[in-house]
């Protein structure tokens, strides 16, 4: 029998590594003869770069860049075990995470250190990079970024912008001219699971602004100066981002890389799958086992556990999802191709015990899992 499991992480608590590895622990207490292929599994947010190198036996590159207010942070992407592909967390270098509540605004923050990772990764030689985009602390439009890549971004005395979406007032010109050609020869998918546009109520600013440190005055302004880079974009490459389905991403980071970097805006589940050939490893499978921190009605957008289920579903293969908890209206998961669900908390606990014993709890829900599949079957 061959059982795949491909968890995603549970956030703050367990990657998706340490799930599954808990999971086949349980399940071999009953079915020890089984083949197990553990697959970590991510969705192209938090956790991506360490779940793509332990499916694939990659690397991670620990690597010095320029933090959201222009610090020196320690940043790291990871190189898949084909040595080709790189994979970026954008939180890595441009993470919310990295500048302290009261710190937080995105007049000042920049994404430069984000294109100082991709220049790591290129300095690697690999052939294809992929970038999660979630998590940033920034709505500079992805301009820090491009300049790290070689994208000029004047002013009207011809000086590169500062940092920051106040910047993006003062641009007059876009030069594409002098970007790293090594751009040109790789494939850059980005893993963006929001079709936000740049501009407007719906727009960078306006939805995800206030979370970043944004005041409503600061909101108006920001998208104004985003609707401005978009005209520039227009004006100088004919690109219009403005309207362009996930352009707002990450601050408008969406918009610089449709628009200035021609890059592939994909759901990351669908490339994580892509990545580790998971399709090609369920169709002969027997169970398939997938799993999240939380199983909820939010998870048949774009969440891991509905990425595997489909996958295994193009083959019929039964699925079942392991979560940290589940939510009163998880029974919608049952539309999209996971056949049952389990809660692997025991008792009414705190958030701190359940974090602390996730993984025996994992463990023993997954033997009973197995001990159920044997009997039903």
């Amino acid at each position: 029998m061959k059982i795949i499991i491909a968890p995603d992480s549970y956030k703050e608590s367990l990657t998706a590594m340490e799930v599954a590895t808990a999971i086949e622990a349980g399940f071999r207490q009953v079915m020890p003869n089984a083949e197990y292929i553990k697959l970590p599994m991510a969705d192209g947010g938090e956790g991506t770069v360490q779940s793509l190198i332990d499916a694939s036996n990659g690397t991670i590159i620990h690597h010095p860049v320029t933090g959201p207010l222009g610090e020196q942070v320690q940043g790291f992407f990871g190189i898949m075990g084909d040595g080709k592909t790189a994979v970026i967390e954008m939180a890595a270098a441009s993470g919310l995470h990295l500048v302290s509540p009261e710190q937080r605004n995105p007049m000042l923050t920049t994404s430069y250190g984000t294109g100082e990772l991709i220049l790591a990764a290129l300095e690697q030689g690999v052939e294809h990079i992929i970038v999660g985009i979630g998590g940033s602390a920034t709505n500079d439009g992805g301009i820090g970024m491009a300049q790290a890549l070689g994208v000029q971004l004047l002013d009207n005395n011809g000086q590169s912008l500062g940092f920051g979406g106040q910047a993006l007032a003062q641009l007059a010109t876009i030069d594409i001219s002098h970007i790293d050609p090594r751009l040109a020869t790789i494939k850059l998918e980005v893993a963006c699971d929001v079709d936000n546009p740049l501009c407007g109520a719906k727009g960078a600013s306006a939805v995800f602004g206030p979370q970043k440190g944004a005041t409503p005055a600061m909101v108006t302004e920001l998208d104004q100066n985003l609707a401005h880079y978009a005209a520039i974009i227009e004006r100088d490459l004919a690109i219009d981002v403005k309207h362009m389905a996930g352009a707002g991403a990450a601050g408008g980071m969406g918009a610089a890389l449709l628009g200035l970097f021609k890059a592939q805006l994909r759901s990351g589940i669908e490339i994580v799958i892509d990545a580790v050939k998971l399709d090609a490893i369920v169709k002969d499978a027997d169970l398939v086992i997938t799993g999240e921190g939380r199983i909820d009605s939010q998870t048949i957008h774009g969440k891991t556990p509905i990425g595997v289920a489909r996958a295994a579903k193009k083959f019929n293969k039964p699925v079942i999802g392991i979560a940290g908890c589940l939510s009163q209206d998880c029974g919608v998961v049952y539309e999209h191709g996971i056949d049952a669900v389990f809660s692997v908390v025991p008792a009414a606990i705190s958030l701190e015990q359940a974090f602390k014993d996730a993984a025996i709890n994992v463990e023993l829900t997954a033997r009973n899992v197995a001990a159920m599949y044997c009997l039903g079957r």
